[in-house]
């Protein structure tokens, strides 16, 4: 029996303690310390720092952006300069290529020898070469025969009447155009149509006789 006593006591002594109520833990808070009280000057110091603060933010905005702008401008310029690098190059290499062309154009296999046969083979393997050279560096040809005239590629050296054609359209094309990706390189040059030729006018005394004619037979 005592043993068991002993065991209770120690069992009621290893309990924790109850908490204590809500209300007695929690301390008074402090009252909030009255806001300062600024003089007029200060107030109209701090609406000017305020203003100018605003001021500058602008400013940093402004530059920012103008930076932006800078360097996506030099980014599209340094595309666009190597884009277009070889332009000038390309430009005079197309009379080179004109004048094999013409050379072509001309020559008559049929009637040279062996030797001249083979002297036209060269030829035309090297201007094979150069349109290859041309079409790797983005050189694309503007062809002209038979569309509508666009001032943009073409440009006409003749006007001509035309019973087969409209006017506006490409009759001829003299010489070849050639772009640079979206860029106009040379335009082609072209003869083009003022449509059917108009009728001559009567001359005046074949309209007075005319004229005649008809206010008789409208008489009778």
């Amino acid at each position: 029996m005592f043993r068991s006593q002993k065991s209770k006591r120690d069992h009621s002594e290893s309990q924790p303690a109850a908490p204590a109520p809500a209300e007695a833990a929690q301390a008074p808070a402090p009252a909030a310390p009255p806001p300062p009280q600024l003089a007029p000057a200060d107030i109209e110091k701090l609406k000017t720092d305020a203003a100018q603060a605003a001021e500058w933010k602008d400013k940093c905005l402004r530059v920012a952006a103008d930076l932006d702008n800078f360097r996506k401008r030099a980014a599209r310029e340094k595309i666009e300069t190597s884009k277009y690098a070889t332009q000038q190059l390309l430009a005079r290499l197309l009379p080179t290529i004109d004048s094999f062309e013409a050379a072509l154009q001309h020559a008559d296999p049929a009637g040279g020898s062996a030797a001249i046969q083979s002297l036209i083979d060269g030829l035309k393997m090297t201007l094979v070469q150069l349109h290859s050279v041309l079409r790797d560096a983005g050189v694309e040809v503007v062809n002209a025969e038979g569309q509508h005239f666009d001032p943009q590629l073409h440009e006409a050296v003749q006007h001509i009447e035309s019973e087969t054609h409209l006017a506006g359209k490409v009759i001829q094309q003299l010489r070849k155009g050639y772009k640079l990706s979206d860029r106009l390189l040379r335009p082609a040059t072209v003869v083009v149509s003022k449509g059917k030729p108009e009728l001559p006018e009567p001359a005046p005394a074949e309209k007075s006789a005319d004229a005649g004619a008809t206010t008789q037979a409208n008489a009778n």
